[in-house]
């Protein structure tokens, strides 16, 4: 367990700072990719915040607690394992803040978000792609047994203020822009975005239905989602939560990424493509309705995978 010790002024000062580049994204109608004149779909554009990331808010939620606990000083590394957005905000935050990063990375990330990361000033430890996070995971973890009192591990597959950031933060956000609210679709990754988003959204209306999304086989390319008939189920995923579950298959969020563009002029990022094919499944089962779901980040960091889709 790491050891906690007292709490640094400098750190709360800065944290007071940064937490107003974090969260209250703007809305954005998705238009023209479904025929349903009587339900409407809007997304978050979660890019719009610090580190461009819907991580942002996890992250930040983090690192606020565990400097207000005493658990991440000056003296400390923060250490965590990430798909790349959570390690950016890590990274981004940790840089704004002068606490040093170390990032457990399976080696099949994207090189934009590798380089990113290297920029930030991270210490990156790339570990094997047919592992994925689950890998990623386990040696972040062995190495923060090893040495207790050198690292903060955030673990943030298991850290309860990951899904707190989505329910104090974005259902709220989502309940005071769409006050009349029917559904709420997202991917599983993490989960915290949907477990922490779905379970106040409940609370405030039990009739909202909520959808989990998820990629529709084990080798899929929707980087930082989970097939989690095939992967360690983080610790703070609640599987009572789901109305439903729907599964997109990778070429679909591809196809979606070029048709979005080719109509709005934004360059999605294929989980945010992933997160509006589910909210266009949503769309084709009911007669009417508004449906929101979150747009986790931009194609600023996928360069070689939106040239080839493109």
């Amino acid at each position: 367990m790491t050891k906690r010790i007292s709490v640094s002024p400098r750190l709360i000062k800065k944290i007071i700072a940064i937490s107003y580049k974090i969260g209250n994204t703007p809305l954005i109608e998705v238009k023209g990719l479904h025929d349903n004149p009587n339900v409407k779909i809007f997304a978050k554009a979660e890019w719009n915040q610090l580190s461009g990331s819907i991580k942002a808010r996890a992250a930040f939620n983090i690192i606020r607690h565990a400097i207000g606990q005493g658990l991440l000083t000056d003296n400390s590394t923060l250490l965590d394992a990430t798909s790349g957005n959570t390690g950016i905000a890590y990274a981004t935050i940790g840089r704004e803040l002068g606490i040093s990063v170390k990032l457990f990375l399976p080696e099949n990330a994207s090189s934009e978000r590798k380089e990113v990361l290297q920029s930030l000033g991270a210490e990156v430890v790339l570990t094997s792609k047919f592992g994925g996070t689950d890998d990623a995971q386990e040696e972040a973890a062995a190495l923060a047994i090893a040495h207790p009192n050198e690292y903060y591990y955030a673990s943030q597959y298991t850290n309860d203020r990951n899904w707190r950031a989505h329910y104090y933060g974005t259902a709220e956000e989502i309940l005071k822009q769409v006050p009349n609210i029917t559904h709420f679709t997202s991917g599983l990754g993490t989960t915290g975005t949907f477990t922490g988003t779905s379970r106040r959204l409940k609370e405030a209306d039990k009739d909202i239905q909520v959808v989990s999304l998820q990629p529709d086989f084990a080798l899929h390319g929707l980087e930082g989602w989970k097939h989690l008939e095939t992967a360690i189920v983080p610790k703070i995923y609640d599987s009572t939560l789901a109305d439903n579950h729907l599964e997109i298959p990778t070429e679909r969020a591809y196809a979606i990424i070029k048709k979005y563009y080719e109509q709005e002029g934004v360059l999605l990022s294929p989980s945010s493509a992933a997160n509006i094919a589910g909210a266009l499944d949503i769309a084709d089962s009911i007669d009417k309705g508004t449906i929101v779901t979150v747009l986790p980040d931009n194609a600023d960091r996928y360069g070689e995978l939106i040239n080839r889709i493109l």
